[in-house]
């Protein structure tokens, strides 16, 4: 058969292929190990860095701020009534034109030596008040899971887009060459509707993709050695294979750089990784405070346990995901608001207060921007007689650590928590400030792709300045 003919691709490669012999081995040789420099190594931000890493608590399916941190007592007072038509239009997927305003039966207190006003639902997140800035003007572009999860995720409502975690790894590498820099710890009871691609690089080099961790003691499997085989054999079969890419590579083939760093870091997790992920390493004092052990709190008590012990290993961004599975196995209370998130918060709350309490005793809360919050809020208007459907006119998240200014609210919805109102923020804005608290300008963090530069912005974001 005839061997394949392709294109020169650059002058390395022209030179190369005009001449044989041992320059053109010696020209090859120069280009791969040009090549396997890992993408991951540290790199510099572009300015003064607040933050090192990022662990993002996404409450999947769409939390209510109407019953978290949001109080509208004025929607008491409307309930079972039709929505007043100052408030304007708002699109839905399931609320009827006719359908009527819907009280909550939470109640607000205020917290901390901030005063602000916490749900009844977080009674622990209400001890580490003082160290959240609550973003209550918060709003995207898409009343359906997928597209809006894309938009949280990527800052585009369609897939093929990097995560976040992708551009932040992309622009600042990680600091521990021995484990994942971008990990996302899913909920087992099942997938979401955007899937995995709005955790996965996108379009950037296969090196930024996420490592997705399983639930249990063995988030990563054949982490140990195989019976009899030693870690100088398996570094010996790591060479040859290292030599064996090598020896096909063109300069730039992300894809196969991609496939060596894998191999290099696979070999270098089984020796950190196992003590990193290994939970038994925590006093009991530790776990009981997560919830470890307790029917409710148990499994994301684990997860955000683990996301503390790979952030002070130097992990860079760490996904921990509350929700899985159809509908009402997520925060997406259509049936019974009341039920679904009782039972959510049940699970989250503690962990979550006790993430912040952690990072902050060991001096990592300082270093780690915590981002809190899901793809939309719910909507001021029942669907059905006790749901509520989803909302994307304004809604509530949080920030902590890395430089931000806690124990303020910033922004509004209006007197029934239809829409975003005051100092509105779009899920924009929250990736600019991310970026800006790791030292990344939104705009020098840029990617070529199909001849025009991509940023996770898209457009210009502004940094929340009232929280920095």
């Amino acid at each position: 058969m005839a061997e394949h003919s392709y294109p020169t691709r650059n002058r390395r490669e022209f030179i190369a292929d005009a001449f044989c012999g041992f320059g053109a081995m010696a020209m090859a040789s120069l280009d791969a190990q040009a090549a396997v420099k890992s993408p991951l190594a540290p790199k510099a931000p572009h300015a003064a860095a607040k933050a090192k890493s990022v662990i993002f608590l996404f409450m999947a399916g769409g939390p209510s701020h109407i019953e978290t941190f949001d109080p509208k007592p004025l929607l008491n007072q409307l309930h079972g009534q039709t929505r007043p038509k100052e408030f304007g239009e708002a699109k839905y997927q399931f609320v009827t034109p006719n359908a009527k305003l819907l009280g909550t039966k939470r109640t607000f207190k205020k917290y901390g030596k901030s005063g602000l006003e916490v749900s009844d639902l977080f009674p622990h997140t209400a001890g580490v008040i003082d160290d959240l800035a609550i973003l209550r003007g918060v709003h995207g572009d898409m009343v359906v899971h997928s597209a809006a999860q894309y938009q949280l995720m990527t800052g585009r409502i369609l897939p093929g887009f990097p995560n976040m975690g992708s551009w932040v790894i992309y622009g600042l590498g990680t600091e521990n060459q021995s484990l994942p820099a971008y990990c996302v710890l899913p909920d087992p009871k099942g997938a979401l509707e955007a899937g995995q691609p709005m955790y996965t690089q996108g379009f950037l080099p296969a090196a930024y993709q996420p490592t997705m961790l399983r639930n249990g003691a063995k988030p990563v499997l054949n982490l140990d050695f195989p019976n009899g085989v030693t870690s100088s054999q398996r570094k010996e079969t790591l060479d040859f294979l290292r030599g064996m890419n090598e020896a096909g590579m063109k300069a730039g083939d992300a894809e196969l750089e991609a496939r060596i760093a894998a191999y290099d870091l696979a070999f270098r997790m089984q020796a950190e990784a196992p003590e990193a992920f290994d939970l038994s390493k925590e006093t009991e004092a530790t776990k009981e405070m997560y919830g470890v052990g307790k029917a409710s709190t148990d499994d994301y008590g684990r997860r955000c346990l683990l996301a503390r012990r790979l952030v002070e290993r130097g992990v860079r961004f760490t996904c921990v995901v509350s929700g899985g599975g159809p509908g009402n196995m997520q925060w997406d209370a259509h049936g019974d608001i009341e039920e679904n998130h009782l039972r959510m918060a049940s699970h989250t709350d503690q962990p979550v207060a006790a993430l912040m309490k952690d990072l902050k005793q060991r001096g990592l809360l300082d270093s780690t921007l915590v981002l809190w919050g899901g793809e939309f809020g719910r909507s001021p208007e029942s669907q059905g007689t006790v749901g509520r459907d989803h909302h994307n006119l304004g809604f509530t998240m949080w920030m902590a650590g890395g430089g931000i200014k806690g124990g303020r609210a910033i922004g509004a919805t209006d007197a029934i928590g239809l829409r975003a109102v005051e100092r509105t923020m779009h899920f924009r804005d929250i990736h600019t400030t991310i970026l800006h608290q790791l030292g990344l300008n939104q705009d020098a963090l840029s990617y070529m792709h199909l001849g025009r530069r991509e940023r996770l912005t898209e457009v210009h974001g502004e940094v929340i300045k009232e929280i920095v």
